[in-house]
C-alpha cells in the first residue's frame, strides 16, 4: 500500500488526500494545527499529525504557500531524504500579482531539490486548481495533473496515486519544466482573478 504524507489542509490539501484515499493509500494529514489535522484525516480515514512529528509517508505532499517551503525543510532536515518530496507551489508575488519571485533561470521546486538533495523533489498539481482536482474533470474530461521530475521512480509512484484516484497524468519530463508549469500556474491565477475563467475550470490536457 502506498503511504502518503499531506502537509496542508486547505482546499489543495484536501481534494489530494481525497484523491490519494480514493486511491487506496494510507493517508497521513500534517497541519501547524494538529485538530485540523484530525479534522481531514477523518474525512480521509487517514492519520493526524502536527507540523515537527514524524512523516509517515513515503510521498510527502507539500500543500503550502511557497513561502513555507522554507519552513518545512528548516523543521524536518535530513529526514525528508530518500522521500518523494511533491511540490504544489506557485511562487507568485501576491504584493504586485505581476509576476514570479524566483529568477527567471530557476523555479520553485528547482530551489527546493537544492535545499534537499536527499529528497527525490516532483512537482505536481501546481497547475490545477482545487475544484478540479476535487471533481477529477474538467469540461467533461477526467483531470490531468501535469508533473515533472528527474527521478522517473519518484514520478511513476506519484503518477499511480493520481491514476488510482480517477485522474490523468502527463509527464513533461524533467524538473527544469517546473518553470513553465509554475508560469502556467500563474497564468491560470490571473485568468481566474480576471474572471476571464472560473476557479473551477482552468488549462485542460487533451491527448
Amino acid at each position: 500500500m502506498t503511504t502518503i504524507s499531506i502537509i496542508g489542509t486547505g482546499n489543495m490539501g484536501a481534494a489530494i488526500a481525497a484523491i490519494a484515499a480514493k486511491g487506496g493509500a494510507a493517508v497521513q494529514v500534517v497541519a501547524r494545527d494538529r485538530a485540523k489535522a484530525a479534522e481531514l484525516a477523518t474525512q480521509v480515514n487517514g492519520a493526524a499529525a502536527a507540523v515537527g512529528e514524524e512523516l509517515t509517508g513515503e510521498i510527502v505532499v507539500l500543500a503550502v504557500p511557497y513561502p513555507a517551503l522554507a519552513e518545512i525543510v528548516s523543521t524536518y532536515g535530513d529526514k525528508l531524504d530518500g522521500k518523494v518530496l511533491v511540490d504544489v507551489t506557485n511562487p507568485v508575488n501576491f504584493a504586485t500579482f505581476d509576476g514570479l519571485t524566483v529568477p527567471a533561470d530557476s523555479s520553485a521546486a528547482a530551489e527546493l531539490a537544492a535545499s534537499v538533495p536527499g529528497a527525490r523533489v516532483v512537482k505536481a498539481f501546481n497547475t490545477n486548481f482545487a475544484a478540479t482536482l476535487a471533481s477529477g474533470e474538467l469540461d467533461g474530461a477526467a483531470t490531468t495533473v501535469v508533473i515533472a521530475g528527474d527521478d522517473g521512480a519518484a514520478k511513476s509512484s506519484v503518477a499511480e496515486v493520481v491514476k488510482a484516484g480517477g485522474l490523468a497524468v502527463a509527464d513533461a519530463c524533467s524538473l527544469k519544466r517546473a518553470r513553465e508549469l509554475e508560469a502556467l500556474g500563474f497564468l491560470q491565477m490571473v485568468l481566474a482573478v480576471r474572471e476571464h475563467i472560473g476557479w473551477t475550470g482552468g488549462f485542460a490536457v487533451r491527448a
